[in-house]
């Protein structure tokens, strides 16, 4: 029996860690995942246990070889950004992954601010919001002020798309979309590393940065490795190497993210007190987006509406839109006769935060809106949406896991005989009523 090509990818999310294989044609012929159990970091603050999340990368990899219909041709990682994995020369892990929603301490923070301009001129230069322990970099300028023993020790502070990657390689590389996530380590000005990096010593801690389709063979007979990618950076791939005429991405899920690839005007100090940043593209260009905490918002205004029409939190999935119920008073649990009723109105207030924050990266070329993620199978967010946006094609897109395929295509030419297939995303057109 003659075995299928595939590329394996690991898909590192906070909650959840997942594997797929991918064939040439990009369709997942296999996919598993796992919750792994958190551990404390020194402070007693919940992180990732690493030692947990090597040997799933180990066992995982031992599983899918013993699949004797599969060839691995590759394997590369996209995960989420915002920590950092320190390790020795020797890629042993030395410290927790400390988590990124762990408290900062003010007063460091301000002091480097105060440093290199001030805040606002500082988060205009690494257009990275002042997000405390969100920005990475601020997390190594921590150890060296809190922790300067550790800091010494630190070989290199790999971000952990790239600290997997090292496990199968031994290799150690920075990678442009893991530094252009918030980490305030980058001039998007200069396109280089920021000031503040050479200055406080934290360059000679970062290793090497390579390009994100560069791969690594892992032995002489196996397979090919990539350098990993940030993850909402990689599920944009898809979009970038599917569609050449300008668009947004609304990538939904906890955070919804709108990302416009072709956004080049420099972050203003006004979009950045509104929660817009800037991603770096696997090719280095910056990606202006915004962010809005819609999808947690949905999660807990459903639980309130449902407790309050004694509805199960499921009677909300299978609801059809209907336009009857979006023009009524103000949202207001009390003033709605249904669930229902009380369901779209929240939506219709939902959707004008949604534009609000959408509107903030949109610019006149854009004819194009694509959804995907949670909201994308939404009909009643779908259909607001294209009506608060009635001069543009609005989309549901649909694919088979945006990350890991973004992963996967990024190293197209490496492990794949076949040309990229231009139907890896499925379209769903929604049309004002």
């Amino acid at each position: 029996m003659s075995q299928k090509p595939v590329i394996a990818v690991f898909d590192v999310g906070k909650t959840n860690k997942k594997v797929f294989l991918f064939d040439e044609d990009y369709r997942v012929v296999f996919e598993k995942s796992a919750h792994l159990a958190e551990t404390a970091d020194q402070d007693d603050f919940p992180c990732e246990n690493l030692e947990n999340l090597r040997a799933y990368v180990f066992d995982s990899l031992k599983e899918i070889e013993r699949l004797k219909e599969f060839q691995i041709k590759a394997v590369n990682f996209s995960a989420y950004g915002a920590s950092f994995v320190l390790v020795d020369a020797k890629g042993q892990a030395i410290a927790p992954l400390y988590n990124y929603l762990k408290p900062y301490p003010e007063e460091l923070s301000d002091r480097l601010y105060s440093s290199y301009g001030g805040k606002t001129r500082f988060a205009a230069e690494t257009a990275s919001p002042a997000l405390g322990s969100l920005n990475s970099g601020l997390q190594l300028y921590r150890l060296k002020n809190e922790k300067p023993d550790l800091f010494k020790r630190i070989r290199y502070a790999l971000h952990l798309p790239q600290y997997l990657s090292s496990l199968l390689t031994g290799r150690f590389y920075s990678d442009i979309t893991s530094i252009g996530c918030h980490t305030a380590l980058w001039d998007f000005e200069k396109n280089g590393y920021h000031q503040w990096v050479t200055q406080e010593g934290i360059l000679p801690k970062l290793a090497e940065i390579k390009s994100s389709d560069t791969v690594l063979q892992k032995s002489e007979k196996d397979y090919l490795a990539g350098i990993g990618l940030h993850d909402s950076s990689a599920a944009l791939i898809p979009y970038l190497k599917s569609f050449d005429e300008p668009f947004v991405l609304i990538s939904t899920g906890t955070w919804s993210i709108s990302m416009n690839p072709f956004n080049h005007s420099p972050l203003t100090s006004s979009e950045l007190e509104n929660d817009c940043l800037c991603y770096l593209t696997y090719s280095g260009n910056p990606v202006k987006s915004s962010r809005l905490f819609a999808g947690h918002e949905h999660d807990e205004q459903v639980k309130r509406i449902a407790e309050h029409f004694h509805v199960d939190i499921s009677y909300f999935k299978n609801l059809t839109f209907s336009e009857e119920f979006v023009n009524g008073p103000d949202y207001d649990l009390p003033e709605h006769k249904t669930a229902t009723e009380a369901y779209h109105q929240f939506m219709a207030h939902l959707i004008q935060k949604q534009v609000k924050s959408t509107n903030l990266i949109m610019t006149s070329a854009v004819k194009k809106i694509f959804v995907d993620g949670g909201f994308s199978r939404n009909v009643i967010f779908m259909n607001l949406l294209a009506k608060a946006y009635p001069k543009m094609e609005v989309f549901a897109a649909s694919m088979a896991q945006a990350s890991a395929l973004g992963a996967a295509m990024t190293i197209h030419k490496h492990w794949n005989s076949k040309p990229l297939p231009g139907n890896v995303i499925q379209l769903k057109h929604y049309a004002p009523i």
